[in-house]
């Protein structure tokens, strides 16, 4: 992409949610005392707390530039400045899929010695794996998250542990027996196959970033067509993303749901009578005798190539990601930390009833493909997979590989 600075910041301004000062400010002496920080906008303040924080004492601001809610816009917007080599972005926070990309790009700065020592330091596997793009390291994991089985405590006596289970349990129950989870054609759908194929002993693409797939992605398939098929299976399911899932379950009409944590503390605020009823477990297994890969997001912390202080965003991203600040983020806006201790915490265990099962979850995490053109990769399994119920499982392995190997390739499929 070639964009001169000034469009890239017409095209940006008005998108904003916060508005940056200027495109190319940061050449100012004025601007060269704040640091900004590029992230979604998160809601509940946690990430603007954080900023605070380490703004106390320092040389310079930690100021939180927001982005929309939306991923894909969050990353056009972002794309669209560092492609034109904008400086006004010091610190990027990262949709973890974006690792891949921007390292290929040579839009952020990897992480090295001290820097990179202190990043890593505690942090649980699956978020770390994240963070790394062919063996270097080139963000710093912040906040996590991943997603659970939740079910019925009032129909379900004994959670499922698998995908079979949860079925066979669901077809007894009759109507109430609904399974709920994100089958609409979007990334929800990648993230489903993704941890399908990787709880049956696969993955989508190898470690060389060619396309795997084989047996595994058939017994993933097939997961994703028996649900869809089933005889109370949800109606709209392939229209299903995780707020409609979360509407369904907590409004009585189905007993399971596979969805993020965020839907417990919203129970609690929408349908508080509805939360004695909710009981959660372990993302199911495809394989009865090997453990699940439960889905894995989250942000990054990432330093632009093109910041004109990177010395100052390396140290406010550390301090950003120091546990304190992981509190706060899961205190008040539920997003998981990813720094292994924390999880004995007792705020982190107020704020999470079932942080045992988010440690176990977010330590096992199957992350999506580590691809620089992931976001065509993805379009290549929602076109194979959706919608679900049209699935011939024996068929896609073929179908998904020669569309993936044209997404790699930059064609269109």
């Amino acid at each position: 992409m070639t964009l001169v600075k000034f469009v890239a910041c017409i095209a940006v301004a008005g998108l904003l949610v916060v508005a940056a000062s200027g495109c190319g400010s940061s050449s100012s002496g004025a601007s060269n005392s704040v640091v900004k920080w590029y992230v979604f906008n998160e809601p509940s303040g946690g990430y603007k707390e954080a900023a605070a924080n380490c703004s106390k004492g320092k040389p310079y601001r930690v100021q939180v530039v927001s982005l929309p809610t939306d991923a894909n816009q969050q990353r056009e917007l972002v794309v669209r400045r560092l492609a034109a080599k904008d400086s006004d972005i010091d610190l990027i926070g990262m949709d973890v899929i974006w690792t891949a990309e921007f390292a290929e790009a040579g839009w952020i700065r990897p992480w090295t010695g001290a820097n990179a020592q202190r990043a890593v330091q505690g942090v649980l596997p699956g978020p770390l794996a994240t963070a790394k793009f062919k063996g270097r390291l080139w963000t710093a994991p912040f906040t996590s998250n991943t997603q659970l089985l939740w079910y019925r405590k009032d129909l379900v006596k004994k959670p499922p542990t698998t995908w079979a289970e949860m079925l066979a349990q669901a077809k007894k129950l009759g109507p109430t027996g609904r399974i709920e989870l994100q089958a609409a054609k979007y990334e929800g759908l990648t993230v489903w196959f993704n941890s399908l194929i990787e709880s049956a002993g696969g993955s989508i693409l190898n470690a060389n970033g060619k396309p795997s797939l084989g047996p595994p992605a058939v017994q993933a398939a097939q997961v994703m067509k028996q649900v869809a098929t089933a005889p109370n299976h949800e109606p709209s399911l392939s229209n299903t993303k995780e707020d409609q899932a979360r509407l369904a379950f907590q409004t009585g009409k189905a007993a399971f749901q596979i969805n993020y944590s965020f839907i417990y503390a919203s129970a609690q605020t929408d349908a508080k009578a509805f939360v004695p009823k909710i009981g959660w477990t372990r993302w199911p297994a495809v394989d009865a005798n090997r453990p699940s890969r439960p889905p894995i997001g989250g942000i990054n912390l990432g330093v632009s190539r093109y910041s004109k202080q990177p010395a100052r965003a390396f140290e406010a991203a550390l301090c950003l990601a120091r546990p304190e600040n992981q509190v706060i983020a899961s205190q008040k806006g539920g997003l998981p930390p990813t720094n292994a201790a924390l999880y004995s915490d007792p705020r982190i265990l107020k704020a999470f009833p079932f942080a045992n099962f988010l440690k176990v979850s977010i330590r096992d995490g199957a992350p999506r493909p580590a691809t620089p053109a992931y976001s065509d990769v993805s379009l290549a399994v929602q076109d194979t997979l959706h919608p679900p119920g049209g699935i011939d499982p024996p068929k896609v392995p073929s179908e998904l590989k020669s569309k993936l190997k044209a997404a790699i390739k930059g064609d269109i499929f």
